[in-house]
C-alpha cells in the first residue's frame, strides 16, 4: 500500500523535473535568437515610423539601414539624413481596453508634423481594438499637422469639431485609449523639448 501512494507522486515529481530542466535548456539556448528578433522588429517599426523604405528585409540589411539613419538619445530615435535632423520617435504608452498599448509616434524636426506611428505591444481585440496595427489605421497619422492644434489636442476623431483621423468602427474604447495617451505623450514630448 505504501510503495502504491509513493509511486504516482516521484513519478510526477520526475517528470516535472525533467520537463523543467528541458523548457530551461530551450529558453537558455534561444535567448540570443530571441533578443535578435526582437531588436530588429523594432527596427523594422522605427524606420516604418520615419516611412524609410526597406528594400530589403533581411536582418542585416535593416541593421545596417537602422543604423545609417537612426540613432537613439535619452529614449528618443532621432532620424537623420547626413547631418541634417529630419525628426524624432518617441514611446507612448496607455491603458487598452485588455492591457497596455505600446508604441512609437514619430515628430519632425520643427515639431509641427506628425510623421507616423506604430505599435510594439498591445492585447486589444482580434478584429476589432486590434485593427489599430493595420495600416489603414496607421497611415492616417503619417504627415498629420500638428502644428495647429489646440493645447493636448493633437488627435481628434470624427466627426468632433477639429477632427484629424478615423476612430475603428466596433472599437470605441481602443480608439478613445490610444488617443487619450498619445495626445498627453505628445503634450509632454513638446514642452520638453521647446523648453515650456
Amino acid at each position: 500500500m505504501k510503495k502504491t501512494f509513493w509511486y504516482p507522486i516521484v513519478f510526477m515529481a520526475l517528470l516535472t523535473a525533467i520537463f523543467t530542466f528541458i523548457l530551461a535548456y530551450m529558453n537558455y539556448s534561444t535567448a540570443d535568437r530571441v533578443a535578435a528578433n526582437e531588436e530588429y522588429e523594432l527596427q523594422a517599426k522605427i524606420l516604418y515610423v520615419f516611412d524609410i523604405p526597406i528594400e530589403d528585409d533581411s536582418v542585416e540589411a535593416v541593421d545596417e539601414l537602422f543604423s545609417e539613419k537612426i540613432t537613439l538619445e535619452d529614449d528618443v530615435f532621432v532620424y537623420q539624413e547626413g547631418d541634417s535632423v529630419e525628426g524624432y520617435a518617441f514611446p507612448v504608452a496607455g491603458a487598452g481596453l485588455w492591457g497596455s498599448i505600446v508604441g512609437y509616434v514619430g515628430i519632425s524636426e520643427d515639431y509641427e508634423t506628425m510623421l507616423g506611428l506604430t505599435f510594439t505591444q498591445q492585447s486589444e481585440t482580434p478584429g476589432l481594438g486590434g485593427r489599430i496595427e493595420d495600416e489603414e489605421f496607421l497611415s492616417q497619422f503619417r504627415g498629420l499637422d500638428i502644428s495647429e492644434s489646440s493645447e493636448e489636442e493633437y488627435v481628434v476623431y470624427s466627426p468632433a469639431p477639429g477632427a484629424n483621423v478615423d476612430a475603428i468602427a466596433g472599437a470605441t474604447l481602443t480608439s478613445k485609449s490610444v488617443a487619450n495617451f498619445m495626445n498627453d505623450d505628445i503634450h509632454e514630448f513638446l514642452q520638453e523639448r521647446r523648453g515650456e
